[in-house]
């Protein structure tokens, strides 16, 4: 029987081999495999189990930074920025790392259907922290993995064993922290609806009396937990929302620097180019350069 490592090696090795980020057939799942440490990389993290299966990787949001190693899971409960990058790994241990997105409507039925439902732990607290992977969980997700063998099972079995990653991440240590993201009025719930709205119109100036709104709290309460949850204040997040989107429109296309600029919500192209230097560590037409470059000769 394959184990998760073996699982994620095989299916690269018949995907074309080598290294890089690999998508696959299954909803939400995609993994990496790399022989070397990389350098940061910035991307929105959806409610997630980044796993790693050999190897370790780091994550920076806000002012934290956090490692998780072999079979360890970084959980993010929201959406959220953040720079992640490899540790560790070697030719002899590649890193062998997977993104499986949670998915909150079989989380909601599951938790619905447990006699005695999880409560919350301390309904507040930063939305991303590192757990375990370890007996039945690990076994579910190695399942899970093997089913990129056999792609025509994936739809029919693809519900189950996600109906059963629910139930143990719902019952075990951290149920506590997972409830909360289907609990309909807890406060990661609502906070939650609120990135949604700033996420759907981050172009648009912020208006944090909407965003407290959409979250049923008053303005200096939103301000306080959504910067607990994230690590950042509202106009941080939309800043690293803006400028990622920026990135990738000049990654993707020919669209220039004033018009990216201008295309994510900034009426100053000097004042944004300052800002993705500070982000990104170079100026927007440098890295796209290095972007591109990169892209041509490694897939990682």
């Amino acid at each position: 029987m394959l184990n998760l490592k073996t699982a994620l090696s095989t299916y690269a090795d018949a995907n074309g081999g080598g290294e890089g980020v690999f998508d696959t057939p299954i909803p939400g799942f995609t993994f990496m495999r790399t022989s070397r440490a990389t350098l940061p990389r910035h991307m929105v993290y959806r409610p997630s189990l980044c796993i790693v299966a050999q190897g370790e990787k780091q994550v920076l949001f806000g002012e934290e930074t956090l490692t998780y190693g072999e079979m360890q899971a970084l959980v993010f409960s929201v959406e959220i920025p953040a720079l992640g990058w490899v540790s560790k790994a070697s030719t002899e241990k590649p890193l062998l790392g997977l993104i499986l997105e949670l998915d909150l409507g079989i989380m909601r039925e599951v938790m619905e259907e447990l006699e005695t439902p999880p409560q919350p732990n301390d309904d507040g607290g930063v939305g991303v922290f590192v757990s375990n992977l370890e007996g039945p969980l690990s076994d579910c997700t190695a399942r899970l993995s093997r089913l990129l063998a056999t792609p025509n099972a994936i739809p029919v079995l693809y519900p189950t064993i996600m109906r059963e990653i629910s139930f143990w991440l719902l019952t075990g240590e951290y149920g506590g922290e997972f409830c909360k993201l289907v609990l309909p009025n807890s406060r990661t719930r609502r906070l939650a609806e609120a990135i949604q709205v700033l996420r759907e119109d981050f172009s648009r100036p912020i208006r944090i009396e909407q965003l407290a709104s959409v979250a049923r709290m008053s303005t200096s309460s939103f301000h306080a937990h959504f910067k607990m949850l994230t690590s950042m204040t509202p106009l941080q997040y939309q800043k690293q929302l803006r400028l990622l989107e920026a990135r990738r429109l000049m990654a993707a296309g020919d669209i220039n620097v004033a018009g990216a600029a201008y295309q994510v919500g900034y009426e100053s192209a000097s004042q944004f180019s300052r800002e993705y230097a500070r982000m990104f560590g170079t100026s927007p037409k440098r890295d796209v350069v290095d972007i591109k470059s990169l892209a041509l000769g490694s897939p990682v």
